[in-house]
């Protein structure tokens, strides 16, 4: 039996106690978080959210195992935030339909959650109609046609059945009932309800597909609501991802328990610090930048080499040479060349250990 064959689902419980002290860690630490970008000022907070919301499109979809390109993720982000980023690339349909997804979910938290909300963000997860080769109802709920939902693994024919899902003549109910509870869910800690809704909406499982990115969608929901602001500073997908053996475990048995559901909201909540913690390092990376575009405010730097330092400050992939200068400039490997010698020689950039073809460069930062 699975909680939604339990007597009294869906009426979960938890032992308020035992999270006491975890939930006030959790709820301080966002504070002082949520503190400390608003110290940052309008551009640096509109970098820090670019950068999450990236994170979070990218991470969430390579937890389904779908991984999409950063740089179009970022690009369509930044347009429909009117961000001016530079360097702009086009996006698939279906980055542009993640994105679009996510932003309702974060920017437009204050708005009830309804049954055609839902079906929108599924079609845009779909564009196509279709999960990788398979055609799946788009906007619907689940008919269940092709046999009961089931979250397997292994090998066909020797398949590890996960979890079972409720027959989908019993989805719209459901669905009503969560919906419903979503908008009015009582006194119940925010960072609570955020656990909780996750788990409710997977333990239905109403989709075809895109039913876990859609989950993890609605609690980032909950959590703008809870900081009343849809600019987001810290990933729960990317602390999922990096969490993703134990996420799996801890819901897998949390489906199969009582409707006690301590064990998953103490997960939830320690999942939620890892990534409030996380988000320092993109504090630390912003700041950094920040002051380094502070030292060569009034540096005479063209086009080419703004862009390249920008792509360092970022965390470019690799080390940076004249070939991949020229590439990414779309420039000769001369004027790629000349470039970085004017850097070196304004103090921005430096010569790496080694030489001959391997020469690479780095950025200064004091």
């Amino acid at each position: 039996m699975y909680l939604w064959d339990k007597p009294g689902w869906p009426t979960f419980t938890w032992d308020q106690s035992s999270l006491a002290k975890l939930l006030a860690h959790v709820s301080r630490e966002q504070g002082r978080l949520l503190g400390k970008m608003e110290a940052l000022g309008f551009d640096l907070r509109s970098e820090a959210h670019l950068r999450t919301l990236t994170e979070d499109v990218v991470k969430s979809s390579e937890i389904e195992g779908e991984n999409l390109a950063p740089e179009q993720v970022r690009s369509s982000i930044a347009r429909r935030l009117g961000l001016d980023i530079g360097g702009l690339v086009p996006a698939d349909r279906n980055v542009e339909g993640v994105v679009e997804m996510m932003l309702d979910a974060t920017g437009n938290y204050a708005e009830a959650l309804t049954e055609d909300r839902l079906f929108a963000w599924h079609a845009s997860l779909f564009p196509t109609g279709r999960s990788g080769m398979s055609k799946i109802r788009v906007g619907s709920w689940r008919d269940d046609s092709s046999g009961s939902m089931q979250v397997v693994s292994g090998p066909i024919g020797r398949e590890k059945v996960h979890y079972e899902a409720p027959p989908a003549d019993r989805v719209a109910d459901e669905m009503a009932k969560f919906l419903s509870w979503f908008e009015q869910p009582g006194d119940i800690d925010p960072l609570l309800t955020a656990g909780l809704s996750h788990l409710w909406f997977v333990t239905i499982h109403p989709f075809d597909d895109g039913n876990g990115r859609i989950a993890r969608a609605i609690a980032d929901m909950v959590l703008a609501r809870s900081e009343k602001t849809g600019q987001r500073f810290y990933s729960m997908s990317a602390q999922i991802r990096r969490e993703h053996k134990n996420y799996y475990d801890t819901l897998e048995q949390t489906q199969k328990g009582e409707l006690d559901v301590t064990q998953w909201q103490n997960w939830f909540l320690t999942c939620l610090l890892g990534a409030i913690e996380g988000a320092q390092e993109t504090l630390s990376t912003i700041l950094t930048k920040a002051r380094f575009w502070e030292r060569f405010a009034k540096a005479p730097l063209n086009g080419r080499q703004i862009k390249i330092l920008n792509r360092l400050l970022d965390g470019f992939e690799g080390k940076l040479t004249t070939s991949k200068w020229a590439k990414i400039a779309k420039c000769s490997q001369d004027t790629a060349y000349r470039d970085i010698l004017d850097l070196i020689n304004q103090g921005a950039l430096q010569k790496d250990a080694g030489g001959g073809r391997s020469t690479s460069y780095s950025v200064i930062i004091e």
